[in-house]
């Protein structure tokens, strides 16, 4: 009976090898492969990077901007306010930051942006400022004409003033009006909003409005 049993072929290739006499070989005995930059496991290290830096002055990690030239525009932080965006998978925070820039000789632009952090924020909307520029018409230190203008619920009135008078203005119109390089100014808000970013609006749509005088 015992010459009726038959004895099993194994169903893999590993085991008949081992059945054989022969023993497997393992994965950890092959070396690793070798990759670009002369490293195993990656190319990532200091010797990946030999023969293939290639970088232009002034544009490296360490030298970024160097070689940029230095604009004329001077920037204020007219508001800074912490938002919140409600998603499926929770809140976001973010900040949310509102930039005024000009060159005081009649260029000046607002920027809005939000980023992850305050710094992040400052940045993009300076950029975003100096990109969105506007040409006021300034005679004699002072604006041609008066104007009205609307944005929201923000309604301002600007009237040209004498010289020495100054900038009767405050908070987000005295800000724009400064770095626009207007000296002699006075402003009224209409409305009573309180809002500095519907005030800044207002008055830059009143200064896209004015026009120079026919001769």
């Amino acid at each position: 009976m015992a010459d009726e049993i038959k004895k099993e072929e194994p169903k893999t290739e590993v085991a008949k090898a081992v059945n054989d006499g022969f023993k497997p070989i393992s994965t950890g005995d092959q070396p690793a492969p070798q990759r670009a930059g002369g490293q195993r496991g990656g190319g990532f290290g200091p010797a990946s990077r030999q023969g293939g830096q290639n970088r232009r002055p002034g544009f490296g990690r360490a030298g970024f901007g160097k070689d940029r030239p230095k604009d004329d525009f001077q920037t204020k932080l007219l508001d800074l306010a912490r938002v919140t965006r409600v998603t499926g998978g929770g809140k976001r925070m973010s900040f949310r930051a509102v930039v005024v820039a000009g060159d005081k000789k009649g260029k000046v632009g607002i920027g809005i942006d939000k980023g992850k952090d305050v710094s992040q924020a400052i940045e993009k909307a300076t950029r975003r400022a100096k990109r969105d520029l506007v040409n006021v018409i300034i005679v004699e230190g002072t604006i041609p004409h008066e104007v009205e203008a609307k944005s929201g619920p923000a309604v301002i009135l600007l009237k040209p003033q004498k010289k020495g008078r100054g900038l009767v203005a405050g908070g987000a119109v005295r800000m724009i009006c400064d770095l626009a390089g207007i000296k002699n100014i006075s402003s009224k808000i209409l409305s009573g909003s309180k809002n500095k970013l519907n005030n800044a609006r207002a008055t830059m749509e009143a200064l896209k409005k004015l026009k120079a005088k026919s001769s």
